[in-house]
């Protein structure tokens, strides 16, 4: 069963400052987003007015700039429990944020404790995966690198252990030589890693930060992707073969590998939201539900996202409040979700303004992420 649930996105201009305190639905101004109760009318803080905590269910709405046979965008009726445990007849099944974060981790593997030998050949291969990469290469981008391991002194143990520094210099300088030719397929290494010996004892390898896809000015394309790369690292004894494309594993290992930093999604990103406009468009627009190359005929799409703001958002899961109304079947119900887009608290004051009236109407919201700042790694 496909997990489908009917989604509103709302998008809080930059220039909006404040909640709307008075008036209804019918009074926003295009792109404003308000709170209302079950009488459309506007909803506070706990010490305001009319408090959240107080309304039998909530709305969430917003102001249309093209009001022609439509009112304004609101959602359906949220009811939610502000005392966790307590009895409330809540609709709401999921509610949590995400912050917004601007920076996605790339990853980063270090490669130590070699077990090499005077002589050896070594092979390490490096496999990438990403959504934008697997459309590209079968099974990712597999490519290995093959180096002989220094020889040992004149005279010496050659079941000596190898200098590991001169080895790691070896692979590095190997891993980092262009491709051969001028055929664009033929891709290096250096176009997704950066290497670097760490100390003399460690290999680290770090992913870079995939190329972004162009943004058309056809607002009927889609060219943003959610995507992140990630990769396998394989150090072996003996030289590549073509099994190295097709194999899950290596054999032979001589190094471990560690992922000391995994790599994540950059989130709330102005693009992101750009691309969720037009996902959820037909869901909320009277007419004319489709998006066209022929401007004139997306005159109902209205975006209040804001190029370069980073945003955090609010995400309320809930199924109908009133139990008589329409289901699939006897077990499968069809909910609603709203998301609520807001400017980072960061930068903005009106993030800290909806949550102000938010939690008291459906209980502490948790947080679903941990941003990391930095795309690299403390870590020595």
């Amino acid at each position: 069963m496909a997990d489908f649930s009917l989604t509103t996105l709302f998008v809080v201009p930059v220039g909006q400052t404040a909640v709307p305190s008075s008036g209804s639905t019918q009074d926003l101004t295009a792109g404003t987003v308000g709170i209302f109760d079950q009488n459309y009318a506007t909803v506070t803080a706990a010490a305001g007015a009319n408090p959240a905590s107080d309304a039998k269910y909530i709305y969430i709405a917003q102001g249309r700039a093209n009001t022609y046979l439509q009112g304004s965008k609101r959602s359906d009726k949220i009811k939610g429990c502000p005392t966790a445990g307590a009895s409330c007849n809540s609709n709401v099944t999921e509610w949590y944020k995400v912050s917004g974060c601007a920076t996605a981790a790339n990853q980063i593997t270090d490669v130590t404790d070699f077990k090499v030998q005077c002589g050896e050949i070594v092979t390490l291969t490096l496999r990438a995966h990403s959504s934008y990469i697997d459309t590209l290469y079968f099974n990712g981008f597999t490519r290995s690198v093959t180096v002989n391991a220094p020889c040992c002194e004149c005279g010496g143990d050659v079941c000596t252990d190898v200098d590991v520094n001169a080895l790691i210099n070896a692979i590095i300088v190997k891993l980092e030589q262009s491709a051969p030719g001028d055929n664009p397929d033929n891709v290096s290494f250096k176009s997704f890693f950066t290497f670097e010996n760490v100390g003399g004892t460690k290999l680290r390898i770090q992913g870079k930060p995939l190329t972004k896809y162009g943004q058309p000015c056809d607002v009927a394309a889609f060219p943003f992707e959610y995507d992140r790369m990630y990769f396998d690292t394989f150090i072996y004894d003996g030289p590549a073969t073509t099994a190295d494309f097709i194999v899950a594993d290596a054999c032979n290992i001589v190094a471990t590998s560690a992922v000391i930093q995994k790599a994540s999604y950059a989130s709330g990103g102005s693009e992101e939201f750009k691309q969720l406009e037009k996902n959820f468009y037909s869901y909320q627009a009277g007419y004319l539900k489709s998006l066209y190359r022929m401007g004139g005929y997306n005159e109902n799409f209205e975006s209040y996202v804001t190029a370069g703001t980073i945003y955090d958002s609010y995400y309320i899961r809930f199924n109908e409040l009133d139990k008589s109304a329409y289901q699939w079947g006897d077990y499968i119900h069809q909910d609603s979700t709203v998301i609520l887009a807001v400017p980072n608290a960061a930068t903005s004051t009106i993030a800290a303004l909806m949550e102000a009236i938010l939690v008291p109407a459906l209980g502490e919201v948790p947080g679903d992420n941990t941003c990391i700042t930095t795309t690299t790694t403390a870590a020595a």
